[in-house]
Order: C-alpha cells, then sequence, then structure tokens
C-alpha cells in the first residue's frame, strides 16, 4: 500500500479539490498521481510557495519549505 501525504496544508491547498492521504495499490499509479498534485499545486495556486515531492518509505510526500528571509536580505543574518 502506497499513500500521498501533503505534510504542509495551505490555504490554496484547503480550497482546492485535491485530496490529502490518498492510497493506491501501486507504487508507479501513487508515484504519478503525486507528481500530478505536485504540478498542479505550482501551476494553479498563488505561488507563495514551491512544492516538493519527496519518497519516504511507502509514502509520497508533497511539501514547501517556509521562506523566512526578507525579499531584499543578504542572508547573513544582518536583516532580521
Amino acid at each position: 500500500m502506497y499513500k500521498i501525504v501533503v505534510s504542509n496544508q495551505c490555504e490554496c491547498f484547503k480550497k482546492s479539490n485535491l485530496e490529502n492521504n490518498l492510497t493506491f495499490e501501486s507504487k508507479d499509479e501513487a508515484l504519478s498521481k503525486a507528481i500530478e498534485m505536485k504540478n498542479i499545486m505550482n501551476s494553479d495556486f498563488c505561488k507563495k510557495h514551491e512544492f516538493q515531492l519527496q519518497e519516504m518509505f511507502n509514502n509520497f510526500v508533497i511539501s514547501f519549505y517556509k521562506e523566512d528571509l526578507k525579499p531584499d536580505c543578504c542572508g547573513n543574518g544582518c536583516c532580521m
């Protein structure tokens, strides 16, 4: 059994028709659906996040990483 898990559920995901915790018998079927979902999320959502897909055991996890830097920050911590 293979599962697709959306670990970070932003407001766009909650408002969408996409479902979390989908299960599949086939790894190929689960991977295909996970890629499709990630692509939809990256192209159709508000673009505040970039969603990534990772395989973890029998799960395909879709998540994003929050960016804490200010847009014009150099990244060395002096702008915080």
